[in-house]
């Protein structure tokens, strides 16, 4: 954690040698955000429910959605960009030093221009909460919390699985956005809208139902099953395959020379 710090100190230095440039990011990102908000409010405003799911509700599960994503973005982005340090070497020097992989790459690059999807994403959980009817709790603030937690977790997986692929494909694949992106598209509105086949695709091959749908089911009192309690946890099963792969993908590594 203290060699974190360092490289997080780092990362606020390059900024602050750019501040103009970081508050135009920012406040692009904020703005992008935003855009989805104001979607969501107009569809909200001529429909006023979608499967039984009020404006208030909606807001809650974008906002676990794009806090979760935000997050991710921020601290693991260095997985997203990861086919350039195969493409010039970087990759090489992260072998020969004494450190975890995935630390170092994780603390090669912290993107806190992101803080725009944070801000935006906390501003929408706070209007969410204010306007909601919703009996909270601690149980609940805390499953709160899990959620948001667990889905950066989640996200940041999907980065390292696209990551890992670049090992045998070299350039990043594009599909892999639907699953990023896409996911925190998707993620804006409760996921069983899009359909059973769907529901059942983000709950068994890319579980982002058990961060994002099931255990907001509990908090807005829609069930009672209190297993759902654990259900986020239980997304982080996703990376097992992914460290599988992972580490499949540094065996096959060839060195591109200097």
């Amino acid at each position: 954690m203290k060699l974190y710090l360092k490289y997080f100190a780092m990362h606020l230095k390059c900024l602050a040698q750019y501040k103009a440039s970081f508050v135009l990011l920012t406040i692009g990102q904020f703005l992008t955000a935003f855009s989805a908000f104001l979607g969501i409010f107009f569809l909200m405003n001529r429909f006023h429910t979608v499967k039984g799911f009020t404006f208030s509700e909606v807001l809650l599960f974008f906002a676990v959605t794009l806090l979760s994503f935000a997050l991710a973005e921020c601290f693991a982005r260095g997985f997203d960009t990861f086919s350039s340090m195969l493409g010039n070497g970087e990759f090489d020097r992260i072998l020969l030093r004494p450190r975890n992989t995935v630390f170092q790459i994780i603390a090669s690059k912290i993107e806190l221009s992101r803080a725009g999807r944070l801000i935006q994403a906390a501003l929408t959980l706070g209007i969410a909460v204010g306007t909601g009817e919703i009996h909270w709790s601690f149980a609940k603030g805390l499953l709160l919390v899990e959620m948001i937690l667990c889905g950066a977790v989640f996200f940041a997986s999907l980065f390292v699985l696209g990551a890992a692929i670049c090992f045998f494909t070299t350039e990043g694949l594009e599909i892999l956005n639907i699953f990023t992106d896409g996911g925190r598209e998707f993620g804006r509105y409760p996921l069983s809208v899009y359909g059973k086949d769907m529901l059942r695709f983000y709950t068994f091959v890319v579980p982002m139902a058990l961060f994002q749908y099931y255990p907001m089911l509990l908090i807005l009192d829609k069930s009672q099953n209190s297993l759902l309690f654990f259900s986020p946890v239980l997304s982080l099963l996703f990376l097992l395959p992914v460290a599988v792969v992972w580490k499949l993908g540094v065996r096959h590594y060839r060195s591109c020379g200097s």
